[in-house]
């Protein structure tokens, strides 16, 4: 089976192009750089000792993705391809949602024209918002709480009504909690560009000597510590979720939504401590203020993903931020430019 990755080379898409090798499968990497380095690829032919076929592009452009699909076929895509960072989708909701809602209309008319039906898509947790109860269902009512999340929600939606209009369409949408971990060789990891918006590559950060100290964004939420409480799944969990919703969608057409999370909530100071056991030392951090767009509490219930495709998360807190730390000490400055 040929499957696209779009977003092939960024942090969960290079990881799961890792795991299609694994099971003898040909990811077809397609990436613009945005998010990510050149040097991801040879990162992933390190590890597995096969350099994926990649092609540089961006989904907004139809030409190119006609060109990619006419010179390499593909039996089902998965589609990465996003900005994902909460903080900056309130600053700039119109970028965000020109490149993820107008990238994948634009992807979607070219898969049609190239007769591809098969997509797993990558949505979030934000499209909960911020939910009452938790463990969270994937029936519990959506209402995001920031651009990035309604991204999310308008393509799920967009999704469902190509499914409805062409019932030969098999979508699942993956609503993904809080991947963090690496490549447990140390070779591939999350090298966000810029000031990392999320918490555990910032902590990697500090431990290293890149950042001076972890801002903790909010301690008077209605948690057991007042800080933020996420559920954090390990990224190569989260890369087998992808497999196995490939192997039942492939097979179901139809709509399939399903948690990727491990059912465990921890706070920003657990894992701040859980890295700190890994670091061998303590690491400063200040408290700001709550940070626009973000929620008390979130963490899955991942039941149906456990029922249907016969996944769960396997990887403690613990081995996540050990991964993380190898990643980040063999690689202080992230992958080389």
């Amino acid at each position: 089976m040929n499957v696209l990755l779009t977003g092939g080379t960024g942090y969960i898409g290079s990881h799961t192009c890792v795991r299609l090798i694994e099971l003898g499968l040909r990811p077809v990497l397609l990436d613009n750089f945005a998010n990510s380095k050149r040097a991801v690829l040879d990162r992933i032919e390190r590890v597995t000792g096969v350099r994926p076929l990649f092609f540089e592009a961006d989904i907004r452009d139809r030409r190119r993705l006609d060109e990619v699909l006419a010179v390499q076929p593909v039996d089902a895509v998965i589609h990465f391809a996003g900005l994902k960072a909460v903080g900056e989708s309130v600053q700039r909701p119109l970028t965000y949602y020109d490149n993820n809602v107008h990238g994948t209309c634009v992807l979607l008319e070219a898969l049609q024209a190239a007769e591809v039906r098969t997509m797993i898509f990558s949505s979030s947790a934000t499209v909960y918002g911020d939910a009452r109860t938790m463990p969270i269902v994937e029936d519990a009512p959506t209402e995001a709480t920031n651009p990035y999340g309604r991204s999310k929600l308008m393509i799920e939606g967009i999704l469902r009504d190509l499914a409805v209009a062409q019932p030969e369409w098999s979508i699942t949408l993956l609503r993904y909690f809080n991947p963090v971990g690496a490549h447990p060789s140390g070779a591939m990891g999350e090298d966000p560009q810029g000031i990392p918006n999320n918490l555990v590559p910032f902590i990697a950060q500090v431990a290293v000597g890149r950042r001076d100290r972890l801002t903790v964004f909010g301690d008077d939420y209605p948690t057991p510590d007042g800080t933020g409480v996420r559920d954090y799944i390990h990224v190569l969990d989260l890369a087998e979720g992808h497999v196995a919703a490939l192997q039942h969608g492939h097979r179901h057409p139809g709509v399939h939504v399903y948690n990727l999370g491990t059912g465990q909530g921890y706070s920003v100071l657990e894992v701040l401590r859980a890295f700190e056991r890994v670091c061998g030392r303590e690491l400063p951090y200040a408290v700001a203020p709550r940070r626009a767009g973000d929620v008390a509490s979130c963490w899955a219930d991942p039941e149906r993903a456990g029922r249907e495709l016969g996944w769960r998360a396997e990887r403690s807190l613990d081995r996540m931020c050990e991964d993380v730390w190898r990643w980040q000490s063999a690689n202080p400055t992230g992958y080389p430019e």
